[in-house]
């Protein structure tokens, strides 16, 4: 997965700033006034407002089974993607890494990954390779006899890369963020797929180097989004 913060307007002063204006208004400017102490205490007590005067634009290469799993996330962001229809499609494709858990084992609710098999895993790869394989000449082939690229799309599987670029401020971050990793001090377990995960560490990276007092009280008050 390839994530890119391509820019950003986020400072944890935007944040204690757009706090301060309600009780001290105009004076809550001064750059003298402390930062970590306040972003703590809204952090704590769930005033999320002031955390949305920030703004994150990421872009991001994931195969298309990861970009869906990522657009049901919408309040606060908004989307970008390469599109199929208008230009052809590179012959990049998702197979999972020796050692990716491949058994789900246990109820929907209450399940685990384990690995598998070396039989499943040898299957798993050697299947997607050559099902991808198959699928980008079958595309190639009716490009060539002039189909529509939004047509001839439809033989792709969805671990081919999609590109998008997505934008969004620092409250609706930390609640995809609470989503889409899996951490020990989360106080609401969370229970997402490796490929989407892959994509949030990348992002909470960003997030931490951008908004070092933030980063650090969504995880002290166990990463629920205020």
């Amino acid at each position: 997965m390839y994530v890119d913060l391509m820019k950003s307007d986020a400072t944890d002063f935007d944040v204690a700033a757009a706090a301060r204006v309600s009780t001290i208004g105009s004076d809550g400017l001064d750059l003298n006034l402390p930062v970590e102490p306040l972003i703590n205490y809204l952090m704590r007590d769930r005033h999320g407002s002031p955390f949305e005067h920030t703004r994150f634009t990421f872009y991001v290469e994931a195969p298309i089974f990861v970009a869906r799993e990522f657009f049901r996330h919408r309040a606060g962001f908004s989307y970008n993607e390469e599109s199929g229809r208008y230009k052809e499609l590179a012959p990049t494709f998702y197979v999972p890494a020796d050692g990716r858990p491949l058994r789900q084992v246990g109820k929907p609710g209450a399940y685990q990954f384990e690995l598998g098999t070396y039989k499943q895993w040898m299957t798993v790869s050697g299947d997607l390779k050559r099902i991808s394989a198959e699928a980008y000449s079958t595309y190639k082939r009716l490009l060539e006899m002039d189909v529509a690229r939004e047509v001839a799309r439809m033989v792709l599987p969805v671990n081919i890369y999609t590109s998008f670029y997505v934008t969004c401020n620092a409250r609706s971050l930390m609640h995809f963020l609470s989503l889409r990793t899996k951490r020990e001090n989360a106080k609401v377990p969370s229970f997402p797929q490796l490929e989407i995960q892959m994509v949030a560490d990348q992002m909470e990276a960003a997030f931490e180097e951008q908004m070092p007092f933030t980063a650090a009280a969504f995880d002290t008050h166990g990463r629920v989004a205020p």
